[in-house]
């Protein structure tokens, strides 16, 4: 799936589910130090454990790249229910 989340400095971010789990995720744009090592960290883990822990993480204009991941995974979620 990508998105193109707005008010971040990311410009694109693409994400692989697998019997929800985060298969894989690249951030196009922003920080790539921070989000290539986020997206390591978070391969592997359980969709709502990467909602609970990055929604409401807040940068500046109300959200964070982070943030816009957890609400395209909870949109993936309800989509796919």
């Amino acid at each position: 799936m990508t998105i193109f989340p707005k008010g971040v400095c990311c410009k694109k971010i693409q994400f692989e589910i697998e019997n929800n789990t985060i298969k894989t995720v690249k951030f196009i744009g922003g920080c790539p130090g921070n989000l290539q090592a986020i997206s390591l960290l978070i391969e592997g883990m359980p969709i709502d454990e990467v909602i609970a822990k990055f929604k409401g993480n807040l940068c500046r204009n109300g959200t964070s790249c982070t943030d816009q991941l957890a609400k395209a995974l909870e949109k993936f979620i309800n989509d796919t229910q």
